[in-house]
């Protein structure tokens, strides 16, 4: 069974998005193993300087690039990153699962990820051009990667 690391910057507040994950990672105990590593954010100023930001988001990749399991497909979730439909990220997902090759998605904190993460992605993925909050994004990545499974193994859950 494949492994799938899930990096996350923050951690859940709202008891509906931890039931929420709860039950995807649930879900997905089917199909393979997953570990989700919550990382402290760099704390901000209120308005903070791009400088400040830039700083911050290299001290969070140092902390990101310790918890990416060795030898894993990288992906970033990232503004910039490409847009796909559920039916290619099953695509995806089957084309790792059937090499045999845990993968590992990261999520950055509210102002992103560093571009030495994004550089050492081996895909960038965009969820969406619209902006979403930061926390109901770990449910709706979750969810996608639940329904990747359910499409290779031919379920009615995708219609």
């Amino acid at each position: 069974m494949i492994k799938i690391t899930l990096i996350t910057l923050g951690k859940l507040k709202e008891k509906y998005l931890r039931d929420a994950v709860g039950e995807y990672a649930k879900r997905l105990s089917r199909y393979c193993k997953l570990d989700i590593a919550e990382l402290n954010p760099v704390l901000l100023p209120e308005k903070p300087s791009r400088s400040e930001i830039d700083s911050a988001l290299e001290r969070e990749a140092e902390g990101i690039e310790k918890r990416i399991p060795e030898g894993s497909v990288v992906t970033a979730l990232c503004v910039e990153g490409k847009s796909i439909a559920s039916e290619q990220l099953a695509d995806f997902v089957a084309g790792n699962t059937n090499s045999g090759k845990n993968m590992c998605f990261i999520i950055g904190s509210s102002y992103g990820l560093s571009d030495s993460i994004k550089q050492k992605a081996d895909f960038k993925l965009s969820l969406s051009a619209m902006t979403f909050p930061h926390q109901l994004f770990r449910v709706m990545l979750l969810e996608q990667i639940y329904r990747a499974f359910k499409i290779n193994e031919g379920s009615t859950y995708h219609k």
